[in-house]
């Protein structure tokens, strides 16, 4: 500095900077920085071959062209006045030349080369991208410098130069962001380009950005969402209506990005990876520039109680100087700017959020695409649906905390430092009530976030449960955590609201105690700074309990990314696809070719456990399997009930961990579950299965398959729509669906899980002759696992399963000399030859189509309840009615209600009391005296307001939660009492949407929220009153303010309400997408189709992501307007001051303490404003959740209320008696059951057959009263079921369900949910059902059950349910098809069982298999929902010509 300004060595006088420093280095040297930088840069572009030419509108030129010419002529006009000052004789410093010439060169420079083509190039080059904002920053010392002066044209001149320079930086920011957005659309979309990139590139073409005067305002102005917003106003608003979604917010984008930073981690933190680091790696550096447009934002902030401070002694002077309006003038454009600044920043935070966002669903879903079910064992189902509805939005709102932890703290230290210059050491008593109030907030804080991670884990619990009691106790538990949660941030509330009231009192009360006089430009600058202090003191605590939401969910959600995926290797060769699964990526010689190779499976010495590579000790499933399956041969895998069938195959997938071995896969896989897996969509799409359509394989799949007469009666044809899990299909329609989906494939290998069992013996023997032996598979690998005796016969291999181990496994004639033909195909001397199967099978497959069995009037009758389900979810429109509101009241409680209103009244009228209390001390006082009077009256307002406050905080916590609690009771009592038709029509994540998201609402963000607006509310309310009481010309300008408010609000919050309503909905998809595929993920795996699965979801993204950006837009087009309308009321009263003080003007404002207090409340009206229609509409918007949730609790509910009571052991003998009964599932539809009448005497043994569809469950629909009949009676015991209650009519009967359910929790709780059995009664009913030996094997009792299903095979289910139904001991069972995935060996002894262990109950058994009705006492035969036979087994398969001995001779007994 000594050779630099030998006059004036230092750097810093002790309060600025020294003129020789600012105009040396912070002046010269970054214009000479600038000049070096353009100069080089355009030299290098000028000798480069290919550049790219930006063409813009006009308002681009401007900024271009005519800013430099402007600040060009400016620092000239400065030149000349130097030099006019040097000839008059003055002293002109040589610092000053230096500065004001390097400026002139510096505005040239950029003149000079913006009208060279390359100029794009040149300053849109990153490195001076970052330049041109910390250029204008760097010159801030020097502008402050000039502002001391109070100089107006000065101050006017340099601003005008600063404001040139900010300009220029931010227009070729612009201009590069927009730039790079239609290159990254023009090369990083979905579709790869035409041509080669290089090929692209050395065309030196054109890029079109016509960024017209419209276009860069529409950014700044958000102009572009008037459309959309006019549009809201005129009708309600559609998908189509919304903002078109920029091409760097398209889920396919953000996917890719979030996914590299995460393949990134995964590959640097093997062990231990992390999503937010990944975040960080995909996000972290636009994140950061974020953070300098943050921090120049805050800065602006402070600018205003500055200004305010000057503007106040200017009044007390009372000169009539013109620096008065410029004050006045800097003031209101000051808050313009900090309105800008403002909402551009949210903007681009909420675009990066929604960006992440996206990015964490989609690689949420991708997840569930490839992680196998015993890798996802460790998580449960409703645990990984809570990753998807709460988890990922709470990690994104890591966007939100990050920058506000530092933000926060550097506004409060500024305001502190601010405050020290006005009070000196005074303040410092207000600091230490601040630190003594960290300590606190911190432990509170940790408490909040204990709390919040075991609320977390009782909401993954909540889902699993089906059972209302056992749902409330575990909302019971989440409650009691959340309660914990709600006080302790009412305490916080508390603590941080109180702050800047006790902070104002021991400041003012310490500074007057130190004998310091009080005057108002001191306390009212103070008091300005103080509001200032109150939004970062208050956001801290919800910063600060957000960050630790976020990062405890992002710690959930790396362990859940973290988990191994699915193992799989893949060649492509000349023979099809290879697949290895192994622990190893190696096992498979790579020389091997896939076409030469004659095996299509191969099994070496493996073995397989159903848990995840994370746990070990457990048992295996499957041990030493040691296979090879030959290419094109027919597979049957037999054996009892949990022998390892089913894992066999899903080994073959690699849905097993395999611990050791090798399992290869030749060729491309079709799978078929046990459980048929279909999804919500038309028929056509779940057999075509995002395959091309092929007219001629599609007509010949579903003749094979028997589908081709029942789509050609139904409504829509095969675009009929079938409901999730194909809940209006049969269990035989949902496994030929099933079956055609995996034959139309046209795969090298098909796996095949017992598809028979759910069809009678007449389809099944269609569909082995036609489909599995026929022209379309017996070229193929086809692999069965079964226990029907004719696919049995008709296999070229057969594998004996037992426990686990490979029994027995040869060929077919092989096995009919072995000594398991007796075991596994009784009554072998039946055993057909394949001659005399294939005849058989073509006599019935002919007789069947003559007779047209296939006609399944249960598919064709809910073709249209299909249509029913495909409906959009329904949606209000209009306002939020107020109703709802007066809904949430009742919830809340009405006194708590008014607790919550008084007190915040009174907290806002003693904060008013408080600041108008201060404006009469500084008027009535001039020095020390009286002090301890006015202490003492400030202390007690300090102690009003603090005690109304506390009172506000736990009243709005105690109200908010017990609202949560009596919505969550009433909703989950209208959704267990509701129909089961409801169900049917609304898909799973729809409700889920509703007790996850919108309940989530209602617990935690709607109270927020609604705190927030009564705060706003009431502190808008008294600046309006106390403005209004210090200046009177304020009502001149209050009248059309309102109407000006009034007319925005009413324009936007037309649209808010459609968007949230839209967002709301644009929800439900995705949920139930996520559902269904985790459902159905193993079945997506086997064909391969995770990426078209993941394209579909990305599409449900893409519209959520549009309705969330234009919703935020929209939100931030209002903030703009009303921070915009703010300015100008600070405007009109900073003028109004001005003015009034005056002499010769008739209004005055009167004292300097009211003056003041005036200027002190307009500063806060920026934020208020905006934030009180902010909070207004969000809280309209919350409160479309609570609508939402009302709208449920008017669902039609069963008949819970009966005519008559009945005996607690009733039926106490079992007679059942239909009388004429006739059931449609809607009212349009053909009815299901057709004046059936029937009676059945007490401890009777009734079979109930017929073919698929033809009205067999819903037989059992009417008896249990889950679809009301139309017409006819049904008496149990000689009284009306209609006239008992339904939960007591059910109660008393006991069922095993054609599908088996089984709920998450141990075996003891799934056989005796009420728990009211002893141990040795529920092992006796297991030892009953055969399974007594599984189960003590595989734990006992106590064994945990698993959702996913891993933890036993279907046939296990069936048994395990039987049991449950037996441990029952009603007098009334009904079976569904019980024994329809257990070996025939397995369900002859069951039948047995049954006979002998329920003599004495009246037993309704529906059968497939002839063999397990012949033994019943009675046989009903239904066709088409008629009643075509009825009598004795054994009476009617004498008679030849019965429908009983036609299903007998077509079966294979």
């Amino acid at each position: 500095m000594d050779v630099i300004c030998p006059k004036t060595p230092i750097v810093w006088d002790g309060k600025s900077f020294t003129p020789c420093f600012e105009n040396i280095v912070l002046g010269f040297g970054a214009n000479m920085i600038t000049v070096a930088a353009v100069v080089v840069l355009g030299v290098n572009k000028r000798n480069a071959t290919t550049t790219r030419n930006i063409r813009i509108g006009l308002l681009g030129k401007v900024f271009l062209h005519i800013l430099p010419a402007f600040g060009a002529c400016l620092s000239f006009y400065e030149m000349f006045l130097l030099m006019k000052s040097s000839l008059e004789g003055h002293n002109v410093e040589y610092h000053d030349w230096l500065f004001r010439c390097s400026q002139f060169a510096s505005w040239m420079t950029i003149l000079l080369v913006s009208n060279f083509s390359y100029w794009f190039h040149v300053f849109c080059n990153p490195i001076l991208c970052f330049w041109w904002i910390l250029k204008p920053v760097l010159e801030i010392p020097l502008l402050l410098t000039k502002f001391s002066s109070l100089e107006v044209i000065t101050c006017l001149k340099e601003s005008s130069s600063i404001f040139a320079e900010f300009m220029f930086g931010l227009f070729v920011i612009v201009v590069k962001a927009m730039h790079a957005s239609n290159e990254e659309r023009e090369f990083d979309s979905i579709e790869d380009p035409l041509l080669p990139r290089d090929s692209v590139a050395n065309k030196n073409h054109i890029i079109d950005a016509d960024w017209k005067f419209s276009s860069c305002f529409d950014l700044v102005t958000f102009k572009f969402v008037n459309l959309m917003m006019d549009l809201g106003v005129t009708k309600q608003l559609d998908f189509k209506d919304l903002v078109e979604l920029p091409c760097d917010l398209m889920p396919s984008s953000c996917h890719h990005t979030l996914m590299r930073g995460w393949v990134a981690e995964q590959n640097k933190h093997n062990s231990n990876p992390s999503l937010f680091r990944a975040m960080c790696y995909a996000y972290g550096w636009p994140y950061l520039r974020l953070g300098l447009l943050k921090a120049i934002n805050d800065c602006v902030g402070f600018i205003s109680p500055l200004l305010l401070n000057k503007l106040i002694k200017f009044l007390q002077q009372g000169s009539g100087d013109v620096d008065g309006y410029f004050l006045a003038l800097s003031l209101g454009f000051t808050s313009i700017l900090k309105s800008f600044l403002d909402t551009q920043y949210t903007f681009r935070l909420g675009k990066l959020k929604l960006m992440l966002r996206s990015s964490i669903m989609i690689i949420l879903y991708r997840k569930c695409l490839f992680i196998s079910q015993a890798e996802r064992s460790i998580f449960s189902d409703g645990e990984v649906q809570t990753f998807m509805s709460i988890d990922a939005d709470r990690t994104a709102n890591l966007c939100n905390s990050l920058h506000d932890v530092w933000s926060l703290p550097l506004q409060i230290g500024v305001a502190l430092y601010l405050l020290y210059t006005q009070v000196s050491f005074a303040f410092v008593s207000g600091v230490a009530i601040t630190i003594l109030l960290i300590p606190v907030n911190k432990w509170i804080s940790t408490m909040i976030a204990s709390a919040t991670e075991k609320m977390m884990k009782q909401k993954d619990e909540s889902w699993e449960h089906l059972f209302t009691k056992r749902l409330m106790e575990r909302r019971a538990m989440e409650v009691q955590h959340l309660s914990t949660r709600k006080y302790l941030d009412a305490w916080c509330v508390f603590f941080w609201a109180t702050t800047p009231t006790l902070f104002s009192l021991f400041t003012f009360g310490v500074f007057a105690l130190m004998g310091h006089s009080l005057s108002a430009a001191t306390v009212f600058t103070c008091v300005a700074l103080f509001n200032t202090l109150i939004s970062p003191l208050n956001s801290f605590p919800w910063v600060i309990n957000g960050l630790i939401d976020a990062m405890i969910s992002s710690r959930r959600l790396s362990k859940y990314l973290s988990c191994p995926e699915h193992n799989s290797e893949c060649e492509q060769s000349s023979g099809g696809r290879l697949n290895t699964y192994g622990p190893s990526p190696c096992l498979f010689e790579s020389e091997v070719d896939a076409g030469a190779n004659p095996k299509a499976i191969v099994f070496q010495n493996a073995s397989c456990v159903w848990s995840s590579s994370y746990e070990v000790g457990n048992s295996v499933i499957l041990d030493g399997i040691s296979l090879d399956f030959p290419k094109g041969i027919f597979v049957a895998i037999i054996g009892e009930v949990g022998s390892g069938k089913s894992s066999l195959l899903n080994s073959i997938l690699g849905e097993m961990h395999l611990i050791r071995g090798v399992i290869q896969a030749c060729g491309s896989i079709a799978y078929v579950p046990q459980v048929p897996w279909i999804q919500s969509g038309s028929v056509r799409d779940n057999i075509l299965f995002g395959k091309e359509y092929d007219a001629r394989r599609y007509r010949e799949v579903l003749q094979a398959c028997a589908l081709d007469i029942d789509i050609s009666l139904m409504i829509g044809g095969d675009l009929a729509y079938i409901g999730e899990k194909g809940v209006n299909l049969s269990g035989g329609q949902r496994a030929r669906l099933a079956l055609a989906r995996a034959v139309y494939c046209d795969s090298d290998i098909y796996l095949l899980d017992d598809i028979l069992s759910a069809v009678d013996s007449q389809v099944a023997c269609w569909i082995l002759q036609r489909t599995i032996l026929g022209p379309l598979m017996n070229q193929k690998t086809r692999v069965l696992c079964t226990h029907n005796v004719q696919a049995i016969s008709s296999a070229d291999m057969i594998v004996i399963m037992d426990r686990g181990h490979v029994k027995w496994a040869g060929m077919s004639a092989n096995f009919l000399v072995s000594p398991y033909l007796a075991t596994y195909v009784p009554n072998n001397s039946k055993f057909p030859s394949s001659q005399l199967l294939g005849k058989e099978s073509m006599i019935c497959a002919s007789d069947e189509l003559r007779s047209n069995v296939l006609l399944e009037s249960g598919f064709v009758a809910t073709s249209e309840e299909a249509q029913e389900t495909a409906e959009t979810e329904f949606r209000k429109e209009g306002r939020v009615e107020l109703s709802v509101y007066k809904s949430y009241a009742t919830f809340a409680s009405w006194p708590v209600v008014f607790v919550i209103c008084v007190s915040a009244f009174f907290m806002q009228a003693s904060r008013n009391g408080n600041d108008l209390w201060l404006s009469h001390w500084v008027d009535n006082t001039t020095g020390t005296e009286n002090t301890r009077f006015y202490l003492v009256i400030l202390s007690i307002f300090g102690l009003v307001n603090s005690l109304f406050t506390l009172a506000r905080a736990f009243s709005f916590s105690y109200g908010g939660l017990r609202a949560a609690v009596q919505v969550h009771t009433k909703l989950l009592n209208k959704l267990v009492d509701a129909p089961v038709h409801f169900f049917d029509q609304n898909p799973s994540g729809r409700i889920l949407n509703r007790l996850s998201s919108d309940l989530y609402t209602l617990d935690d963000s709607l109270p927020f929220i609604l705190n927030i607006l009564l705060a706003n509310f009431y502190s808008l309310l008294g600046i309006v009153v106390v403005l209004s009481y210090v200046q009177i010309i304020f009502l001149l300008l209050l009248f059309p303010l309102w109407y000006v408010y009034r007319k925005l609000q009413f324009y936007y919050r037309s649209t808010s309400r459609e968007l949230r309503r839209l967002d709301s909905v644009s929800r439900s998809p995705i949920y139930s997408c996520f559902t269904e595929t985790l459902d159905g993920s193993s079945t997506i795996r086997a064909f391969r189709k995770e990426e078209f699965f993941l394209a579909r979801f990305m599409e449900h993204i893409t519209l959520y992501q549009q309705t969330s950006y234009s919703e935020r837009t929209a939100s931030l087009w209002l903030s703009l307007r009303l921070q915009l309308l703010a300015a100008f009321v600070i405007l009109f009263i900073a003028v109004m001051a001005v003015v009034g003080c005056r002499g010769n003007f008739p209004l005055s404002f009167g004292t300097p303490g009211l003056v003041g207090l005036a200027l002190s409340y307009a500063a806060p009206v920026v934020s208020l404003l905006s934030s009180f229609l902010t909070s207004f509409t969000e809280t309209e918007k919350e409160m479309v959740s609570v609508e939402r949730v009302v709208e449920y609790m008017d669902i039609p509910q069963e008949g819970l209320q009966g005519s008559r009571s009945v005996h607690p052991e009733w039926p106490m003998q079992g007679q059942i008696e239909f009388e004429h009964v006739t059931l449609r599932y809607k009212p349009s539809l053909p009815a299901a059951l057709n004046d059936v009448s029937f009676y059945i005497a007490a401890g009777m043994q009734v079979g109930v057959v017929g073919r698929t569809g033809a009205g067999k469950s819903s037989l059992l629909n009417a008896l249990f009263r889950l679809t009301p009949i139309c017409n006819g009676h049904i008496l149990v015991d000689g009284v009306d079921v209609a006239d008992i209650s339904v939960r007591n009519l059910r109660g008393h009967f006991a069922v095993v369900p054609q599908s088996p359910f089984l709920f998450e929790g141990s075996l003891r709780e799934n056989l005796d949910p009420s728990g009211m059995t002893t141990d040795e009664k529920i092992w006796e009913a297991l030892q009953k059902c055969h399974i007594k030996a599984e189960i003590e094997l595989a734990g006992g009792l106590d064994l945990p059950v698993k959702e996913s299903g891993t933890s036993f095979s279907v046939g296990q289910w069936q048994l395990i349910c039987l049991a449950r139904a037996i441990v029952k001991s009603s007098k009334i069972l009904c079976l569904d098809e019980c024994t329809a995935n257990v070996d025939t060996q397995t369900a002859m002894i069951l039948q047995n069982t049954i006979s002998n262990e329920c003599k004495g109950m009246t037993v309704l058994t529906i059968a497939h298999r002839i063999s397990t009705v012949l033994s019943m006492d009675e046989i009903l035969i239904l066709d088409h929902g008629n009643l075509v036979e009825q009598g004795n087994p054994q009476v009617l398969l004498k008679d030849e010509y019965s429908r009983f001995s036609s299903f007998a001779r077509a079966s294979t007994m």
